[in-house]
């Protein structure tokens, strides 16, 4: 996605607020873009800097072909400051950096851009840098800052952008994308589950990864309703190997998350066609069969917790036993 006209296709509300204001000569200091994977927090944000740089700008719509537009297109823009997580988080020395940056004039115009990726993760130190900032804004300067957890932020920082909020893709149309791209039915109806992203999801689909981690799940499940006193030994073995990186951790909970839910919709009738399953999976019944309602709700919940422990960085074998704990009771 490349231009606005692009992105009002998929996010119409937030397309219609932004190009309003480039209308309007009114773009404001500081956007907040807040949704889920792949709904287009990043290309809104290239499209809104280009926009600021473009130097054969039609209308609202940057030309795309420019130098300026194609050094922002590949991050390379010197007035353009990307800062992304260093490991787990952003760290207050970045956004020192930033600041030293911002003392000096532009390189090529005195106007300056600078987009946080998953801004949920700045340190307090950070965040409180990056407030400074937002406290003395000048009409040169704008920042863009993009995450999937807005709420992670703190409320000062929240209450000086133009919060951006974007509505999660339609499923069914991003699944006959993927059946277009030759993925089968039930691998369509899961990866949509996962992202909205259409080139990770193809990616995922020839990731070995999945398939094992998907088997692991199903174990794990059944493991908890028939043998529970082995599953720590299960964890250590097999679970902690194949989780080695936190995304890989944060995408084996998400699986995990879509099991209960298939087992969930089961017990009150849903006839949706389940996520993770098949639908005529003897597992599934199984499954059904060792929870109650308010057990499954519970071990949702918890799953949700331990994802969110993973984001404060705590170490992922003590997360993945005290969610064994609590699913266990």
């Amino acid at each position: 996605m490349k231009t606005w006209s692009e992105i009002a296709e998929i996010q119409p509300l937030a397309s219609k607020i932004i190009t309003n204001s480039i209308k309007k000569d009114r773009v404001s200091h500081a956007y907040l873009i807040h949704g889920e994977r792949g709904t287009g927090k990043e290309e809104i944000a290239i499209i809104l800097a280009k926009v600021l740089f473009c130097m054969d700008l039609n209308g609202i719509e940057p030309c795309n072909e420019c130098i300026n537009c194609k050094r922002i297109e590949s991050h390379n823009h010197p007035d353009v400051h990307w800062i992304e997580p260093e490991g787990k988080s952003i760290k207050k020395e970045q956004v020192e950096n930033l600041q030293k940056e911002f003392t000096y004039s532009g390189l090529e115009s005195n106007r300056k851009v600078y987009v946080i990726k998953d801004a949920d993760t700045l340190t307090v130190n950070a965040s409180n840098r990056i407030l400074k900032f937002l406290e003395e804004p000048t009409r040169q300067t704008t920042a863009i800052m993009i995450t999937e957890n807005s709420q992670a932020i703190l409320p000062t920082i929240r209450s000086r952008c133009q919060i951006i909020d974007l509505k999660p893709l339609n499923p069914v149309s991003f699944q006959n994308k993927l059946l277009e791209n030759g993925l089968k039915k039930q691998e369509a109806i899961l990866f949509s589950a996962l992202t909205n992203n259409l080139q990770e999801a193809i990616e995922w689909s020839k990731d070995q990864w999945f398939e094992e981690a998907r088997k692991l799940v199903i174990q794990l499940v059944e493991m908890f309703s028939t043998k529970p006193e082995d599953v720590y030994l299960f964890i250590h073995s097999h679970l902690i190997p194949l989780l080695k990186e936190r995304k890989d951790q944060e995408k084996f909970l998400d699986l995990l998350l879509l099991a209960f839910k298939d087992i969930l919709y089961y017990h009150i009738g849903n006839e949706n066609e389940p996520i993770f399953y098949q639908s005529t999976d003897v597992l599934l019944e199984k499954a059904a069969m060792s929870f109650s309602e308010e057990q499954i709700i519970d071990n949702l919940n918890a799953i949700l917790k331990a994802k969110r422990k993973l984001k404060q960085n705590v170490q992922p074998t003590l997360v993945f036993e005290q969610l064994a704990l609590q699913i266990q009771r």
